[in-house]
């Protein structure tokens, strides 16, 4: 991979993504409010039906999440339902081959990156290995193989973990997630998966509460070939009386945007139920710690040199005193409507415009540079 910046001359920028999700409309709309070209749209569909695609040299290459879009899903899973959750490693290695059959262009999305983006064993292994603060997995690295429930059981009892998030490695959006807990003989979960009377596993925007430990263990067995991450559960900072955690982003080696979430589940995603919470709330709960929130969040971001922008899914502790990252994400920009923070530059940004200005000033940490066949 060559370090070297865009080349001098005329630039023009293209996206892969799914033209019709409003994650491309968001982009699309800060180019033109930034005065630039439309940039080019390739379809995430044709390139995984072409066998990849062709970039100019002069071109700036932007990959967008191939989400949301029930053509490609079942393109990436080999599933005509988008509701469902198993199919996600076959998911991982076609979007790893879709990303790797793009040739030429100025990428920001390195696909080494991606790979340990979207597998969450990798990805907490190379923040543990940089000193970045995790919460304790042993599946991290691919230490402890997950076959089935047993394997967490085990896992629970050996790392004296009786609380744990159980996560399919390659998943995003909290598919297939589980909160698992345990004590005095007993076992709950909290979880969005909906088993079908037939045994099929689906989202839901309904989190459920499961306290029979042979349904739990049905779930867990049904993922479990799809490849599982276990870490420990950490409690969480409280803000107006509801569990939080922060999405930042990190644009260019810089956290510049920031959104708190919160709910009165152990998970907060919003599509699940969560709401924003008090951003300037949170600050000032966090007091002379806030520095260090953001802190962590770019020494996670920069594990990542050759990607332009991730989310960082950043857990404060009781009392907002210190933070541990649970997951970095590479498509994690999708927060509409959202302005930048105090003091990084990006005040009156959003989160696609950021970016765009972080490529003009020649803030990109360490782009790709690959040359199309002659």
């Amino acid at each position: 991979m060559s370090s070297a910046a865009p080349a001098a001359g005329p630039r023009r920028w293209a996206v892969v993504g799914n033209g019709e999700n409003r994650r491309v409309g968001l982009f699309l709309a800060a180019a033109r409010a930034a005065g630039l070209p439309a940039p080019r749209v390739v379809e995430w569909r044709d390139v995984l039906r072409d066998g990849g695609h062709a970039f100019a040299d002069e071109e700036i290459v932007r990959l967008d999440s191939p989400g949301e879009s029930a053509d490609v899903d079942r393109l990436l899973r080999g599933v005509d339902e988008p509701t469902r959750v198993e199919g996600s490693a076959a998911w991982y290695a076609r979007f790893l081959a879709a990303v790797g059959s793009l040739r030429g262009g100025v990428r920001l999305d390195d696909p080494a990156d991606l790979a340990v983006l979207f597998d969450k064993r990798l990805c907490h292994a190379r923040l543990a290995a940089a000193g970045v603060p995790v919460p304790s997995a042993p599946t991290s690295g691919g230490a402890w193989p997950v076959r089935g429930w047993d394997d967490v059981r085990a896992a629970m009892r050996e790392h004296r973990m009786p609380r744990v998030f159980v996560k399919p490695a390659h998943s995003s959006s909290a598919s297939g997630i589980l909160a698992v807990e345990t004590g005095a003989g007993r076992v709950g979960a909290t979880t969005p998966v909906e088993v079908t009377p037939g045994g099929r596993l689906h989202n839901s925007l309904r989190v459920r509460r499961l306290t029979d430990e042979r349904s739990i263990a049905a779930i867990v067995d049904t993922l479990a070939p799809d490849g599982l991450h276990v870490e420990r559960w950490l409690p969480k900072a409280s803000l107006a009386g509801r569990s939080a955690d922060l999405r930042v982003l990190v644009v260019a080696g810089r956290a510049t945007h920031a959104v708190v979430r919160t709910s009165r589940f152990p998970l907060t995603n919003l599509h699940l139920g969560g709401a924003r919470g008090d951003l300037a709330a949170a600050m000032a709960a966090a007091g002379d710690r806030w520095a260090d929130a953001l802190e962590v969040c770019e020494r996670a971001a920069a594990c990542f040199p050759g990607t332009l922008c991730v989310g960082v899914d950043l857990l404060p502790a009781i009392g907002w005193r210190r933070f541990a990252v649970a997951e970095v994400n590479a498509f994690g920009d999708l927060l509409p409507g959202l302005r930048g923070l105090p003091g990084s530059g990006a005040e009156d940004m959003d989160t696609y415009a950021a970016q765009l200005a972080a490529v003009a000033g020649g803030g990109t940490p360490r782009v790709r540079r690959d040359r199309a066949p002659r």
